[in-house]
């Protein structure tokens, strides 16, 4: 069974293609802020040493709510030398968002980690970020994202994934590279439809160990000069002999 109201997605990214700046105004549009509350920049780079490089080097787990579903979202780290970092999160996430520049188009660390996702059978949310850039390619960068995820060996359901136009910095995407957005909700919206609930156990909290001081504890079956010393904090089984008693 799956819980319709609880998703999981990480973002993965190149150095300085705008995943923590995205993720930033995802928080504001999400309602996790009061309005008048203070916000820094860059809230999910909480490190020191993330904060001047201005990477992320840890990743880290925040949440939304969106329409009454709570989006769970993974900051990735986005330089080479973290992947195993990226590798451990990718694990743990139903979906990807793949976030990439709008001029630089897809990276050498982009590829690895997609490939990581690929592999694993994600579904796959491509961002073309940085739209307002004066460089921007973004016609060509769509063909090239393409091209990666071929080279990859995506499944077709993964070629065929959607694909959103956004300026982290301004907090608006669209579903046209030619159309500017107002806000987040085509990517909320994406989220909550394209990427798949989590498979989740209802009954499992109900297959709980007895407690052995509530419960009868099972005899051992073995004779007490052979039985073993009992665990600290367990209580020790009666004994009985092998043979039943004899009864009249």
């Amino acid at each position: 069974m799956r819980n319709e109201k609880l998703r999981n997605v990480a973002i993965i990214a190149h150095v300085d293609h705008g995943k923590t700046t995205l993720v930033d105004e995802m928080l504001k549009q999400g309602g996790v802020y009061r309005e008048n509350q203070e916000v820094v920049d860059r809230v999910m780079d909480s490190g020191d040493l993330e904060r001047e490089r201005g990477i992320t080097i840890l990743a880290k787990n925040t949440a939304i709510q969106y329409g009454g579903t709570k989006i769970n979202i993974v900051d990735t780290p986005g330089h080479a030398d973290f992947g195993g970092e990226v590798e451990r999160i990718l694990k743990m996430v139903n979906g990807v968002i793949l976030l990439v520049d709008a001029a630089e188009g897809p990276m050498p660390q982009t590829r690895f980690v997609l490939s990581k996702a690929l592999e694993l059978g994600h579904r796959v949310i491509v961002v073309v970020n940085k739209i307002d850039r004066p460089d921007q390619r973004i016609h060509e960068v769509i063909d090239e994202v393409l091209e990666l995820l071929m080279d990859l060996d995506a499944t077709p359901e993964q070629l065929d994934s959607p694909m959103l136009f956004c300026s982290g910095r301004n907090g608006t995407a669209s579903y046209s590279p030619d159309a500017a957005g107002a806000d987040l909700t085509p990517l909320f919206e994406t989220i909550l439809e394209y990427i798949p609930a989590p498979e989740a156990e209802y009954e499992a909290a109900r297959r709980l160990s007895p407690d052995p001081h509530t419960y009868p504890v099972p005899a051992c079956g073995r004779e007490a000069d052979k039985c073993p010393p009992p665990r600290e904090g367990c209580p020790q089984r009666p004994h009985f002999p092998q043979s039943p008693p004899a009864y009249d």
